[in-house]
Order: structure tokens, then sequence, then C-alpha cells
């Protein structure tokens, strides 16, 4: 089965592209060159191009299906907004029998009105432009699929880690070892809330499982699904256990935490944790993945973020320069932190 990832090194994908090799899939990956979160597997094509440059990209794409044959699967990993999905649709119309699109759970109804997600949920979520945008994309595929008869297929991912994450409520995604820097040397760290609310992570590789089940399968064909695990976890749980695999006692971590309503720390900066926080991880995350199942029968969970962190943390210190410090995110919860404990202690202490 010839299948083409745009993308495929990043890291959610950096699990599905070593899968779909394993599994005998004829993969190819476009991408601008090698990727910090992952690389190409063995045995996978890579067409190095630049995917908003939308003629070239079109060109790669002519030029490798003239060398090879049209695709079973395209998989977009990569696309933001409704302009790129548009073009996608003009660019693989009638050279694959199915176009996924990597949606965001973080586009249905946020706050949940039902305690349990199902694909059923309304897409609906007015605190994150990022989640209103994807939306847009897959209405355009619904669109296409019913003018068209384009073959596309939509899967939501919750939150999802891999090696290169160190999962934390408010952290820096573009350098996850800032947080476990902090808990180390005693920093503050901050929790949204009381971190009591229950949070569902998937492990990459248990995702990679789901996705790659859903690629040439023609009942996932103009259907969508969610990518989500069982492991369901409150925030202070996920803490304590990134905790434990850095070597900082529970004690430590309680005396570090500053836990600040939602809507305190926005004020503090809205682009920081409005969408983030109030448009995802402050709401309950838990999801129904029945239909998922009853497409792919062998997705399961097979990997938990107790033991998996361990491996995260492994793999970050293996390498000095994956250790990376966001210093202005750094600067942001110190300054957070003592403001807010400041005024708290102000009322207090009268």
């Amino acid at each position: 089965m010839r299948v083409l990832f745009i993308g495929g090194t990043g890291l959610i994908s950096s699990a599905c592209s070593p899968l779909a090799v394993e599994r005998g899939m004829d993969l190819t990956l476009v991408n601008r060159g090698a990727s910090v979160r992952g690389a190409a597997p063995d045995g996978a094509r890579v067409i190095h191009a630049d995917v908003h440059d939308v003629p070239a990209l079109r060109a790669a794409v002519r030029e490798d299906v003239a060398a090879h044959g049209e695709y079973d699967a395209v998989v977009q990993w990569i696309g933001f907004a409704p302009e790129h999905v548009a073009q996608d649709i003009e660019t693989f119309a009638g050279l694959t029998r199915q176009y996924v699109f990597i949606s965001s759970a973080s586009a249905y109804e946020t706050p949940p009105t039902r305690a349990v997600v199902t694909e059923d949920t309304p897409l609906h979520n007015p605190f994150w432009q990022y989640s209103r945008d994807k939306a847009a994309c897959e209405a355009l595929l619904r669109e296409a699929g019913a003018e068209r008869d384009f073959p596309f297929t939509i899967v939501r991912p919750s939150h999802t880690y891999g090696y290169s994450d160190i999962l934390f409520g408010i952290t820096s995604w573009g350098q996850p070892w800032t947080i476990a820097d902090r808990l180390r040397r005693g920093a503050p760290v901050l929790v949204h809330g009381d971190g009591t609310s229950l949070w569902t992570v998937t492990d990459h590789r248990d995702f990679a499982v789901g996705l790659v089940g859903l690629l040439g399968n023609e009942a996932a064909v103009g259907e969508d699904f969610h990518i989500t695990g069982d492991d369901v976890l409150s925030w202070n749980q996920i803490h304590g256990y990134v905790a434990d695999a850095l070597g900082v006692s529970r004690d430590a971590l309680e005396e570090q935490t500053v836990r600040i309503p939602t809507d305190t720390l926005i004020r503090f900066d809205r682009e920081a944790f409005e969408g983030p926080l109030k448009g995802d991880k402050t709401n309950a995350a838990i999801f129904d993945t029945s239909k998922l199942r009853a497409v792919v029968p062998d997705f399961s969970t097979r990997h938990w973020f107790r033991d998996s962190i361990h491996e995260s943390v492994a793999w970050f210190e293996a390498d000095e320069a994956r250790r990376g410090i966001d210093a202005q995110a750094n600067a942001l919860w110190d300054r957070i932190a003592r403001d807010y404990t400041s005024a708290v202690d102000g009322i207090f202490l009268r």
C-alpha cells in the first residue's frame, strides 16, 4: 500500500512512520529536512519540499506519482488552517483513495456538556482559535466529500506524548525540559485550578496503532475518529509521576506548586493561557473510543504515562542538546508565582 505523510517526523507521527513501514507500507514523507523530534525511518522515501510552497509541492507530488504510482492514503500532519486543506483538496483529488486530516480533540464542544466525549459531540470551542481553525478544516473536507466525492478521514488526537515531551499542565512546548529543570532546582511550578480535573493522555506508540489501522481502511472513509487511550489522570497525578521520574519527592513537588484559578492566569497573560487552558486543559477530557475500536480492533492502551515518563526523562538526559531552557517562559512563571503569592499573602496576613 502506497502512503504519503505530509510531515511524519513530529512528536506524534514519529511513532506512526516506523509502524507503517513495519507493517509493509510503501511510505513516502514530505519534509523540508531532518526534524528535531525525529527522523525518517529506514525504509521510507523522503521528498524534500516546503509544503507551504504549493506549486513546488504539487510538482514534487506529480513526480513521485509518475515514478511510483498513486497513493492509497495521504496523511496531512501539519495542516492548521482552512487554506491548507483547500489547497490539499485540489492537489490530491484523483491522486489518493483516502486523505487523512489530523485535526484536534480540542475542537470539540468546550466546556463539554457531557462527561464523556464521542464523535457525535459538537465542534465548538469559543476560547481557542487553533481549535476553531481545525473545525473549519473539517467542514471543508465534509463539503468536498459531499460535493466532489473526496475520500476524507478525520482523526482527532487529544493529549498525545512521546519521548521528546515532558507532559505538564503549564509548560514550554518548544523546550519541554524547562519544567524538568524547574522541578529539580526547586523553582515554583504553576497549576491551573486545583489540579483535580481529569485528563486523558495517550502514548504516541498507542496512537500509531489506531492511525495506521485506519490507513487504506474502507470503513474509515467519510468518517471521523478520535484516537485516545484509557489513561485518565488528574493533573496532580500527572505532575506527581513527572516528579517521580525526575527524582523529585512528592513533598518537594507540593512545596513548589502554586495553584492558580485559570481566569486569574489568563489575566496575567491572555495569549499564553486562554486557548491552551480555558480552551483545553482546564476542562475534563474523557473519551469513548468504541467507534475506533470497531474499525481498528487491535487498538488498545499498551503504554501508561507512569512508566513512559521515565523513558522521556532518559531520552532528554541522553543528550545535553535536547535540554534547552525557555528563558521567556521561566521569567513569566517566576513573575506570576511571585505576584500571585504576594497578593494572596497580602490578603490573609494583614
